[in-house]
């Protein structure tokens, strides 16, 4: 039974998600440090030079190799900018289950690319490795990352209580960590046919480029 994701990019008509390398390490640390994905992300901050280097040459292609998941840098198709992450995690081989999280750029906002990038890695995950089952898990005052789960069509499974610590900002300017419930998403084959048309005509389908 194969027990790792294949070394992949998947590309879409305006992206390319890719394994991360290290002209990606001054963007991503960037990245990181964003209000948004400081608050909403269990990342170390402050996210510095040194961790986007342990990330893009370690932790990431560990995650493939070691079999529990992949890690793909987002990129514009014509620019090359990095403009987000998309990492399935926790896979189950036996089940053909994994969970996907993603983090979009501050400067990537707005675009749509979540929600191109996890429906792209969905129909790869779906139609090319045969999985069965996709799931997200949202804290629950993280809107922006529930619209992109509505829409690419998961179904809300319930709520985890108390489940993830998320940061909140201090009027001082640092950070306290806060408890917060989560909730569970899930997409399965059958639901990911029916949304692809619907996107059919905004540019989201992807290809496959073996390396």
């Amino acid at each position: 039974m194969t027990t790792t994701f294949p070394d992949i990019s998947i590309s879409t008509e305006r992206l390319v998600l890719r394994p991360y390398d290290d002209m990606d390490i001054p963007a991503h640390t960037e990245m990181m440090n964003d209000e948004l994905t400081v608050a909403w992300t269990s990342a170390p901050h402050p996210y510095t030079t040194a961790h986007a280097e342990d990330w893009v040459r370690r932790i990431a292609p560990a995650e493939r190799t070691g079999g529990h998941g992949i890690a793909l840098a987002v990129t514009e198709f014509l620019t090359q900018r990095l403009v987000g992450t998309v990492h399935l995690r926790q896979t189950d081989w036996r089940a053909r289950s994994t969970e996907i999280a993603y983090v979009t750029a501050p400067w990537a906002r707005g675009e749509g690319y979540a929600t191109e990038s996890v429906l792209a890695v969905a129909r790869w995950l779906f139609r090319e490795q045969r999985f069965e089952r996709l799931e997200l898990r949202t804290a629950a005052g993280n809107t922006a990352s529930q619209q992109v789960a509505q829409k690419i069509g998961c179904i809300s499974e319930g709520v985890l209580r108390n489940a993830w610590i998320a940061r909140a900002q201090t009027e001082d300017g640092g950070w306290t960590e806060i408890r917060t419930d989560l909730i569970v998403w899930s997409l399965l084959p059958e639901d990911f046919e029916g949304t692809t048309d619907h996107f059919a005509d905004a540019g989201y389908p992807s290809y496959n480029d073996w390396n």
